[in-house]
Formats: structure tokens, sequence, C-alpha cells
């Protein structure tokens, strides 16, 4: 039997969206903050676990690795790598697999929505990471890190584009930080972990007396710590699915297919969770706000939404190039610092120890931009990251490597160092992601995303291949080889930063109105 016409319900697209955006708080259970944030948690413990690990794999899968110059030598025997000069391949092909997660993925996210695809990236990522614990060889190494890289690409994508649809319009940075925080506890069990199950003992502050490594005496790392990490990972990405389950799909996604009623039934339960909050979580439309008319149901999604929009492909090209570059800068410090800090002459328990105290910089940028990134428009927070940045590398230069007379003096300021330099290096990366995100349609948003910061990672791995390759050997025997490696790094996000002052500005303004 057909409904009684004079009964149903008239749903109005424009009406289900305005709702929507008159809601001021977070309108879902902060529960569901943690069940996102596993995701992020995950996907940076994987980003951050070769960074200390790496030298304990290669002395076990890379042939003739070592993790330096054996005791009383200043090189190494002839045909033997260190692990500086071989981490930048297995790198680049993590991120290359980003890039094909986030073009093949990402697309599949705005056809069949954003839940269920959220469940099918992390279920690729974990199974990644298992396979990784269980190569043998460097090529395997190389194959699995590149299908964990598929995975984290597109899921970057879809959880950035979930919380910014969810979010309120006041808070998308907010919220992005806030699942951000997540990310920095990641790194940081990513590092500690390492540091404890990969190095070898030696005394704080130069490594872990705890450290589980033993150095066999033609330099191999001996044990499976490594092997344990990854194995970690994939618990993460399995509780994560999990409790994935229970999300909401987006109604702005629902509205952008044409399914109204559940858009609605979605819409109804986030002001009715709102109301809740009290009076002053649902607010009238402003008096400047202009009418917005959303697409339901029909026009192109997709590539097809971007590619044939002069003004979305103008932003995909000024996205790509800055994060391409900036992330020469993120990820040479995020998965090679204790590598170059070896190559440079640190010994791996002491560079270890460097990297493991920087994250704590970034658990604080995180809650610094929880608090403060709606502060200021998207694109004024990379300039002062990128000056961060240098500041802190410059630091860790200056410290030097300590000796018995000047330790305590030495370890103190690389430890500042750190601090800021992973503060400064990450502080505008969640901001910057609700920006990246708020610069494309609900039609094509997580593509938009995908490919702005999914091929954007190459940057990553070809800037690391550079510098840890090509640019390390020839500064680890200058006086101020240190400095210059930091001055360089730090200065693709400078590069990077000016590239972004020619964006649009987009903080507090409502979604369909900055990208229709």
């Amino acid at each position: 039997m057909s409904a009684d016409p004079r009964t149903t319900k008239t749903i109005n697209p424009n009406d289900v969206v305005a709702r929507q955006d008159r809601i001021q708080v977070w309108s879902l259970p902060y529960i569901y903050v943690l069940v996102i944030g596993i995701g992020f948690l995950f996907t940076f413990y994987d980003i951050f676990d070769i960074n200390v690990s790496f030298i304990q794999t290669c002395t076990q899968i890379v042939d003739k690795c070592l993790a330096g110059p054996p005791p009383g030598s200043t090189s190494l025997p002839p045909g033997f790598v260190e692990a500086s000069a071989v981490v930048g391949l297995p790198v680049l092909w993590n991120l290359i697999g980003y890039v094909i997660g986030a073009l093949l993925l990402s697309p599949l996210a705005d056809r069949f929505g954003r839940r269920d695809m959220l469940l099918v990236t992390l279920l690729i990522t974990g199974l990644g990471s298992l396979y990784t614990a269980f190569t043998n060889d460097y090529t395997t190494f190389i194959i699995a890190r590149t299908i964990t890289g598929i995975g984290i690409g597109a899921d970057l994508a879809i959880v950035n584009t979930y919380i910014n649809e969810m979010a309120p319009r006041g808070g998308r940075a907010k919220y992005t930080s806030l699942i951000f925080i997540m990310s920095g506890l990641g790194a940081f069990v990513a590092i500690w972990l390492g540091l404890i199950l990969t190095t070898p003992p030696a005394p704080f502050p130069l490594g872990l007396s705890f450290a589980q490594v033993q150095v066999s005496d033609h330099g191999v790392f001996q044990g499976d710590g490594w092997r344990i990490m990854y194995i970690v990972g994939a618990v993460l990405a399995l509780i994560g699915i999990v409790l994935r389950i229970q999300l909401p799909e987006s109604p702005r996604w629902l509205v952008s297919r044409g399914e109204l009623a559940e858009a609605d039934k979605v819409v109804s339960l986030m002001e009715s969770y709102a109301s809740s909050k009290g009076a002053a979580a649902m607010a009238a439309a402003p008096a400047d706000d202009e009418p917005v008319t959303v697409q339901s149901g029909e026009g192109s999604s997709g590539f097809a939404a971007i590619f044939s929009n002069p003004t979305y492909l103008g932003r995909v090209v000024l996205l790509f190039v800055m994060w391409f570059i900036a992330y020469i800068t993120v990820y040479s410090i995020a998965a090679g610092l204790t590598v170059i800090l070896n190559a440079l002459g640190y010994a791996p328990p002491e560079a270890g120890v460097i990297a493991a105290v920087g994250t704590i910089g970034f658990i604080l940028c995180g809650v610094f931009a929880y608090y403060f990134g709606e502060k200021l428009e998207r694109k004024y927070w990379l300039p002062i990251g990128a000056v961060l940045t240098i500041i802190g590398g410059v630091l860790i230069a200056v410290a030097g490597k300590p000796t018995s007379a000047n330790v305590d003096t030495t370890v103190i300021l690389a430890f500042v160092g750190s601090i800021i330099l992973f503060f400064g290096f990450n502080v505008w990366v969640p901001i910057t992601y609700a920006w990246s995100t708020e610069n494309f349609p609900t039609r094509a948003r997580t593509t938009g995303f995908g490919i702005v910061d999914g091929i954007g990672h190459v940057g990553g791995g070809v800037g690391l291949l550079f510098i840890t390759a090509t640019v390390l050997p020839q500064l680890a025997s200058q006086q101020n080889g240190a400095l210059y490696a930091f001055l360089l790094i730090g200065g693709f996000l400078v590069v990077a930063a000016i590239i972004a002052q020619f964006g649009i500005r987009t903080r507090g303004k409502r979604l369909d109105a900055v990208s229709p």
C-alpha cells in the first residue's frame, strides 16, 4: 500500500543542512571522538613506528646493514651500508601506497558513504601492518609497507572528511585537532615502544637502561622487537574497526546522494543531543548568512566534480603543491629523525631518546590547536609552524653530541629543541587538514582531500630519500652538518607556508557556501 500523500513528510535538503549548521556544539556522544581517534592513533603509530625501529629492522633484513661504524672506527667496512642509506625507499613506497589508497578508495567514500569505507580502510591498514611483522627481506618489507600505506592514505582522507562534516561550523579545526591529539599519542607510543624494543640498553639520557636489544659482534640488532611493534599496530587497527561500526553516516553525504529521510533522521538525533547541552547549543542563522542551495541527488561527484570545475581545479593545484613541499619537512622528521641523527654521528640509543622526548611536543601541539586553532585563519598557522620547526632543529644542532664534560647541558638543550621541533612541524597539520576538506564540495570532499593530501605524501618520500641518501652523506663530515641539515629540512615548510597564503579563507563559514 502506498503512503498517504497527506501524511508524507516533504523534506527540503537546504533545510536539513541549515539545521545542522545551526548546531553550535559537538552533537554526537564524545565517545565517538575516541572511536574516530583510535583510527588516527593507529595511523600515526604506523607512520612513526619506523622512526626508531628501522635500525634494528635494517640489520636483520638488509644484507650488510650495520647500525653504525664498528667500535674504534670512523667508517663502515667496504660494501656495508647504514640504515640511513636505505630507510628512504620503504618510506617512499609507503607513501606511494598513500597515493594509491587516496586515489582509488577516497572516491568510493563519496560514492558509497563515509562510515562503511572507514571500516574498509582500517582493515587494509591492519592487514598491511600484520604482513610487515612477518617479512624477512627488504623487498617484501617494502611491499608490506606499500599495502599499509594504501589503507592509511584513504583513511586519513575519510576521517578528516567525516570530522569536517559532523563538527559545528565554528569548530571544524577544533575537533580535527581534538582527534589529532590521538595522533600524538600514537607517535608517542610508537617511538617509545621502539626505543624499548629495538635499541640496545644505555644509561639515560643516552638511551634506556631497560631497553631490550643486544648487538652481535658483527653489528646485528638481535631480537624480534620490530616485529612486535607491527603486531601491536595490527591489534590497534582491529580495535578501531570494531568501534567504528557504531558511527552514524554523515548527513551532508546523505543529502548529496538524495537520501533525505535518513539525513533528516541523523540531524534530528544530533539536534536532540545538542539541545540536551542547553539553549546555547542551538543558534538562529546569523543575519549575514547568505542563502545556500544544496545539491541533492544530482550533479557529478568525485573526480568529475573537481576536474570539470575551474575553481576546484585551482584549489587542487595550490593545496597539492603546498602539501607536497610541506611533507618533505614532516616525513624527514617523522620517519627519519633517528636515522638522520645517527648518520650525523649520534649513537642509535641517544638519537632514539631525542626523538622520543620530542613526541611530548607532538601531544602538546594537538592540545594547543584544540584550544587556539580557531583563533586565526587556517593558512596563518603554517608560517608559525615553520618558524618553530627551524628553531627546534637549530637547538638540536647547536646542542651537538654530548661528551663526559657537557652531557647535562647538551642533553637538556637537545631535548628542548626536539620538543619544539615536534610541536612546530605538527601544530599546523590538523588545522590544515580541516582547511583542505573545506575547499571541496560534499559530493567530492573525500576525493579532493585524497588528491591533495594523498599525492602530496609523495613529497615526503622523495624528500626523505633525497635528504638521507644524497645530502646527509655530504653533511655528516662537515663541522656544522647538523645545523645545515635542519635548516634545509625546515626550509621546505617555509616554502609551503608562503604558497598557502594564496589560498581562500574558510574559518567560521558554512561548508556549502565555501564549496557549493
